[in-house]
């Protein structure tokens, strides 16, 4: 059996089927903030030091969006969640906040942004985890100051659209 002494992670892979190669490799310039180590025909590399990351775009005709729910960065503090919002903001994207939301039984500050393929993208914060299962998901479906600081596009929360 292997175990984790075994076994050296350098870093989780996730490979992102795009409709356009082009467009989401400046999308992902913008939210990275870095450029890609590799692109290729119909292919992009993203190698991410912070969070540890092999992201590839390979770019592949799709009529819809796929089962992917969302992705995310969990980062340490309220703060950093804000830092990134920002950070992303002066890099053109559009930004949607949802602050003390109740999602994935923890209450999160978290804010969001899109991909051109739809794919949705978070930066949280964990702020109180393991809430009781009769704790409802809010995220995604306030429209309170507090909550969805912008009227875009209501992300998922836990796999839920609103």
């Amino acid at each position: 059996m292997i175990t984790d002494k075994d076994v050296q992670a350098l870093k989780a892979h996730l490979a992102l089927n795009v409709r356009n190669v082009e467009q989401s490799i400046d999308f992902y310039k913008k939210l990275l903030g870095i450029e890609p180590s590799k692109v290729r025909t119909g292919y992009a590399k993203f190698d991410v030091q912070n969070p540890p990351l092999n992201l590839t775009l390979n770019q592949n005709n799709f009529s819809e969006r796929g089962a992917l729910s969302h992705l995310g960065i969990q980062v340490a503090s309220t703060a950093d969640v804000l830092a990134m919002r920002e950070r992303w903001a002066e890099a053109g994207l559009i930004t949607r906040d949802e602050m003390q939301t109740d999602c994935c039984y923890a209450t999160q500050d978290k804010t969001w942004v899109t991909d051109p393929d739809g794919n949705e993208w978070e930066a949280f914060v964990v702020l109180v985890d393991n809430l009781a299962e009769t704790a409802p998901c809010e995220c995604g479906t306030s429209t309170t100051a507090s909550c969805a600081i912008t009227t875009e596009t209501t992300a998922s929360c836990c796999g839920a659209t609103a």
